[in-house]
């Protein structure tokens, strides 16, 4: 059994609920492991609704929200109603347990001042860079006007709050120094790789085929720039164009734009051809994607995505697939050859590059196993979690005996870097 280090750490996520947020549930677990005492602070969601409970060790508060958000004036109000729930939970959290160190992850870039106010107490802040705001508010609105320039703000001044701040890879890095203005040394890459105990190949269920020869999975967020229309115009492609109806395409995930993109595939006259699960529990997402012969990440090409690593993608290398995905920077620099990659943004391409797979039974076997190997070898969350505890010994300052402190480039080769940039 672990010692316990002493120290206390309470970790506030605004946009997922826990466990569901599996990147903060790897951490929190991490943490706890290594005798940390962890509390989250996140919002209730479906299958977690429990205000209070206890899992793996980790006391989890939930706070309700009081709408899903869509528009800019729907976000500022779902995020001023969180981060009053955080800080009147936060409140409880240091009456009923203390804490020594808040670990904010955003989004939204607001966490910083409850960081902030409890900073005037001695307590430490980890900012935890999930993601970059002012690229997705391009993304989802198509203008750089004063809510983009808001985001900067917010962004700037959670990194200036932050006594140190993780980011997913290099291209956040990157933009935590120059655009954050951080000291390079507080700034730590721990990667979001996938937990294999959680993501597991199971038994392929022909249910997923609907009587066809091929199933072509997708997990994910279905919004706006997830590029699921674009994906329904490969889908187009395939079976009007090529004439491929052999492809089931089953697409799991929930998420704002998931009923226009259901009334998009009537439209489109494509419902026989695609089946949508919404948001699902891992049982049926692995049987989903246990199933499938190739995965695709259909993202649209912009900065945000560019820049961002996605987690489905590390799932998909996981299970052995390979993928299809458009030539983003941070897409190929996880996938590497065990993806193909489409022009951008041409839906033709990209369901070609998918019919060429499938007709190539093994050149997907020599893929698949090249993403699983590398994922094993490289990428896994048991790979990272080093690296989040050498970041809290940072924070601390307080390394501990017989462990190697790993550097914020551990796990980045001079030849991995390279292809990168």
């Amino acid at each position: 059994m672990t010692a316990s280090t002493g120290r206390r750490v309470l970790i506030i996520v605004e946009n997922l609920p826990v466990p569901f947020d599996r990147r903060v549930w790897s951490e929190a677990t991490t943490l706890v492991k290594a005798g940390y005492e962890v509390s989250v602070i996140c919002p209730k969601g479906k299958g977690y609704t429990s205000s209070y409970e206890v899992l793996d060790g980790v006391h989890i508060y939930r706070h309700s929200l009081p709408l899903d958000a869509e528009g800019a004036l729907g976000y500022a109000l779902e995020y001023s109603a969180a981060l009053f729930w955080e800080f009147l939970l936060s409140l409880k959290v240091a009456w009923q347990r203390g804490f020594d160190a808040i670990h904010a992850c955003n989004p939204p870039d607001t966490i910083f001042l409850i960081g902030g106010f409890y900073r005037l107490f001695g307590k430490k802040f980890l900012f935890d860079h999930h993601d970059i705001n002012p690229e997705l508010y391009e993304a989802k609105f198509g203008r750089r006007d004063f809510g983009w320039k808001l985001m900067v703000w917010l962004e700037r001044l959670s990194f200036r709050i932050a006594n140190l701040s993780i980011a997913t890879n290099e291209s956040y890095r990157d933009i935590a120094i120059t655009r954050g203005g951080m000291d390079p040394d507080k700034v730590h890459i721990v990667r979001s790789g996938p937990n294999l105990d959680r993501v597991r190949e199971v038994e392929p269920d022909p249910k997923w085929r609907n009587g066809r020869r091929f199933v072509v999975g997708y997990v994910g967020v279905i919004g706006k720039q997830e590029g699921l229309d674009l994906l329904l115009e490969s889908i187009g492609h395939l079976v009007n164009a090529r004439g491929r109806q052999d492809i089931q395409f089953v697409i799991c995930g929930g998420g704002p734009e998931l009923e226009a993109i259901k009334v998009e595939t009537a439209a489109l006259g494509l419902n026989d051809y695609v089946t949508y699960t919404g948001r699902c529990p891992d049982e049926m997402l692995f049987s989903a994607l246990s199933t499938a012969d190739v995965c695709v990440n259909p993202d649209r090409p912009t900065a945000m995505n560019d820049k961002s690593t996605m987690n489905k993608i590390m799932e998909y290398m996981a299970l052995g697939k390979p993928i299809v995905q458009y030539d983003l920077r941070e897409g190929r620099f996880s996938a590497r050859d065990a993806s193909l990659y489409a022009k951008c943004t041409d839906p033709a391409d990209f369901g070609d590059k998918i019919a060429e797979l499938l007709d190539d039974p093994e050149r997907r076997a020599a893929m698949g196993a090249i993403g699983r190997e590398r994922v094993r070898n490289e990428l896994a969350w048991s790979h990272e979690a080093p690296k989040l505890l050498a970041a809290y010994d940072a924070l601390f300052k307080s390394p501990r005996k017989g462990r190697k402190v790993e550097t914020p480039y551990a796990e980045v080769d001079p030849a991995a870097r390279g292809a990168q940039d």
